[in-house]
């Protein structure tokens, strides 16, 4: 018994000693997987979708074919634009009313005065042609990009490609200004370092030369998902991207789609418009103490008084989004079939988005920061290609969905990112805010002057911040 006895206890033993590390093992790799997992990236799920007409026609691969395209006019597009301003129905502004109830109606006649005895939409055209156009069909509809390489490349550069990515009432004509800089840095006086882009500049489906969705639901996930396609399809695995408006909210969700993907991604707009009661505690005590609740004092200056610059100016610059968010179509048949409706819609955009203090004065202060070549190029492009109505549709497609644009916020951007704060932005988001979301904010920068259309407006400013940010993201 006494031998039987030790066998017993011997086999136990050596149960133990292969159990126990087994044990230790398992707990220990439960332990591990709940650790990674709880840092697992959460991302967009990337899905598909169709948005041509009628129901997918194809079972096989879309045609991946990327096609030139020049931008065409012609007498008669010409000569019925004429004809509709001619016919002009001048109503009298309110006396002294400026721009305080909208676009002022004498200013009005001056820029439809201009627009058919002096603008020349031929020349107009040639310039858009000075850079090289594209057409390629993506989940059934045609996406018009533009691709700019540089030039001449010094050796030892490294060539980034960037996308651009515009909003509303913009078009990717915005970037013309800001594309030679970024291209070729040096010669325009930009410390770039060892950083040079190739620009691609896409219209967002249903803007200008991009092809309306002919299904509902096409929103900025849709968007950033063709994108995406179309960074894929010309051959580019990792690459920059840039926005502003919803170029923004478009960018931020390839970011939050395809983080792999993304280098950098660099905006002059955040969306942050989360709610909750820390946040009110922490707006009504940082208007006394900033520091407290991780307010600088520039945060400060450009975010008080807040009823002000958060509430009473979003209002009376808001009231267009109602619309859109609604009843797109209604509106949008009066601007598409009236080229003064169109231009005093849009361009109204151009001055109290630009500086609200413009809201004050006679004309705007339009021509203070662009020339009417530059702001009727624009109008034109949403004219000739009748996608006043398809453009006005995103905010139904988008805000239907998601009222308060929230519904992404939970989900954290991980590449390293790059804001440019403009003052004269419609709102103001402070860098501890916009760490909410982007988690990984490499250089934030409080810009010295501009407003919402930064690239159109202060192309050397925001060229110079994109590049910096580069430099910073290529070092790490």
């Amino acid at each position: 018994e006494s031998i039987l006895s030790r066998i017993r206890s011997f086999e136990y033993s050596q149960k133990n000693a292969v159990l126990v590390p087994v044990a230790a093992l398992g707990v220990g790799g439960v332990l591990l997987y709940w650790l990674r997992s709880g840092r697992r990236i959460e991302t967009i799920d990337m899905g598909d979708g169709w948005w041509g007409s009628g129901e997918k026609r194809f079972k096989g691969k879309e045609d991946a074919s990327i096609r030139p395209f020049k931008i065409e006019t012609s007498d008669k597009e010409i000569e019925d634009l004429h004809r509709r301003l001619d016919q002009f129905r001048f109503t009298p502004h309110v006396e002294g009313a400026a721009f305080q109830y909208g676009f002022n109606s004498s200013y009005l006649r001056k820029v439809v005065d201009y627009w058919r005895n002096q603008f020349d939409w031929r020349k107009q055209v040639e310039v858009l042609n000075k850079y090289s156009h594209f057409h390629t069909t993506i989940e059934g509809i045609d996406i018009h990009f533009i691709h700019v390489k540089p030039s001449y490349v010094p050796h030892g550069r490294a060539v980034q490609p960037l996308l651009l990515v515009h909003g509303w009432p913009g078009s990717f004509y915005e970037f013309y200004k800001i594309i030679p800089l970024l291209t070729e840095p040096v010669k325009h006086g930009l410390n770039a370092g060892d950083v040079v882009f190739e620009v691609i500049c896409p219209s967002i489906p249903g803007y200008g030369f991009s092809e309306a969705p002919h299904q509902k639901e096409f929103d900025s996930v849709a968007t950033a998902r063709i994108f995406h396609k179309l960074m894929n399809r010309l051959g580019f695995k990792k690459y920059y991207i840039q926005g502003g408006d919803w170029g923004s909210r478009i960018t931020t969700n390839m970011a939050q789609m395809l983080p792999q993907s993304v280098k950098g991604l660099h905006l002059n707009l955040v969306f942050i418009t989360k709610q909750s009661l820390g946040r009110m505690i922490c707006t009504m005590i940082g208007a006394y103490v900033p520091w407290l609740v991780g307010f600088s004092r520039e945060d400060a200056r450009r975010f008080y008084p807040f009823m002000q610059k958060n509430v009473y100016d979003v209002l009376q610059e808001s009231g267009y989004l109602h619309i859109q968010a609604t009843k797109p179509d209604t509106a949008g048949c009066g601007l598409n079939d009236s080229p003064v409706g169109l231009a005093a819609y849009i361009l109204e955009k151009f001055s109290t988005w630009t500086d609200k203090s413009f809201r004050h004065r006679d004309d705007g202060g339009l021509e203070s920061k662009y020339s009417l070549d530059e702001l009727l190029t624009n109008v034109m492009i949403y004219w000739v290609t009748s996608s006043i109505v398809s453009s006005m549709r995103y905010y139904k497609e988008n805000i239907s969905k998601d009222p308060d644009l929230s519904a992404h916020s939970r989900i954290g951007v991980y590449v390293p990112t790059g804001i440019a704060a403009f003052p004269q932005e419609i709102v103001h988001v402070p860098r501890v805010w916009a760490k909410d979301v982007y988690k990984n904010i490499i250089s934030y920068t409080y810009m010295p002057r501009g407003g919402h259309f930064a690239a159109f407006e202060e192309p050397k400013l925001l060229a110079q911040d994109i590049i910096q940010f580069v430099q910073k993201v290529e070092q790490l």
